[in-house]
């Protein structure tokens, strides 16, 4: 038996922003941008869309692609930092408005890595028996939570949802390995200080600007790479595989020098990564589903593939999930 991704789905906004938008709102350029991010659009939400909105159209694209009904999900994941309000979970609005029952449903936060997270979760869940069919969700509105005056950040950001239907079933196919790890020592690198127990929201807070995502970059940049690469290479020992296995590796979409860093530290050719952050930018927990999703739909991955999945975030998280397809 082997947990499979039966099915994947994704939802972008309509809403398109370019570099020369962005040109008319901060000081900055499409060269500048593109230079150093690789990023030449990225996709906003409307004023009266939220994280769930978003996140069930990716399920609904999902539950279509992978021909299981509403009626079969018993567990439901929802990975996000941009919730629809802290409480109740995400997960339990979309559970309501999908119409799923008799479900276990939650929202999990590892940031960037939550997707990679939620698939980990889900697959102990089902090995063990204890569900048979997971819907997992990533979902983000960072525009909600985007300081729109520093240019260092705001360049980064984008929305958009993804979504992944997983199944226990019989063969070898499906997810090999998961390796997840996190350091909180890091924490002040990459947060949004206010809005939680401890700097409840307030005039002064609001006047502070400390409801926005911050960002100490060239800190986050030194990290991350050294041990994204190092979660795709103990994903692949995991399992007994080696680089050469590998027939695509699926990235964390935060900044084209990362991933191409990434490349050169592990050796990889460039047709074997897949990219698509000149369209949607960072989007936090949903660029690997989005990715994944994309990957899948255009024919990138074939059955008996090995594809794996690698992603850092806020926390600091990270790790990778390696996948027979």
């Amino acid at each position: 038996m082997g947990v499979r991704i039966i099915g994947t789905g994704s939802y972008l906004p309509k809403k398109v922003l370019t570099n020369k938008d962005l040109e008319r709102i901060v000081e900055t350029s499409d060269d500048w941008i593109v230079t150093r991010t690789g990023i030449k659009e990225r996709r906003i939400c409307s004023d009266d869309e939220a994280a769930s909105d978003l996140g069930i159209k990716a399920a609904e694209r999902a539950l279509e692609n992978a021909k299981v009904k509403v009626g079969d999900i018993d567990l439901l994941i929802v990975a996000t930092i941009t919730p629809d309000m802290l409480f109740p979970a995400t997960a339990c609005i979309i559970q309501d408005r999908l119409g799923i029952r008799n479900a276990a449903v939650f929202d999990l936060n590892a940031a960037c890595t939550g997707f990679i997270y939620s698939l980990a979760t889900a697959q102990q869940f089902l090995l063990t028996g204890t569900y048979k069919t997971a819907l997992i969700i990533a979902t983000e509105t960072l525009s909600k939570i985007t300081d729109w005056k520093d240019r260092n950040t705001c360049v980064l950001l984008g929305d958009g949802a993804g979504a992944a239907i997983l199944r226990n079933e019989k063969g070898d196919a499906g997810i090999l390995s998961s390796y997840l790890d996190a350091d909180g020592r890091y924490g002040d690198l990459l947060n949004m200080p206010a809005g939680g127990s401890r700097i409840p929201a307030t005039v002064t807070s609001v006047k502070k600007r400390l409801h926005y995502l911050k960002m100490r970059g060239n800190e986050t940049f030194r990290i991350a790479i050294p041990e994204m690469a190092n979660a795709v290479r103990i994903g692949l020992k995991n399992c007994g595989l080696k680089m050469e296995n590998l027939a695509l590796l699926i990235p964390h979409q935060a900044n084209i020098r990362i991933i191409k860093a990434l490349a050169r530290r592990l050796s990889m050719p460039a047709e074997k990564i897949f990219i698509n952050i000149d369209r949607c930018a960072n989007t936090s927990a949903a660029t690997v589903a989005i990715a994944l999703d994309e990957a899948n739909r255009q024919g990138r991955i074939k059955k008996g593939d090995i594809v794996e999945l690698v992603a850092f975030g806020a926390g600091f998280t990270w790790g990778s999930c390696v996948i027979k397809w």
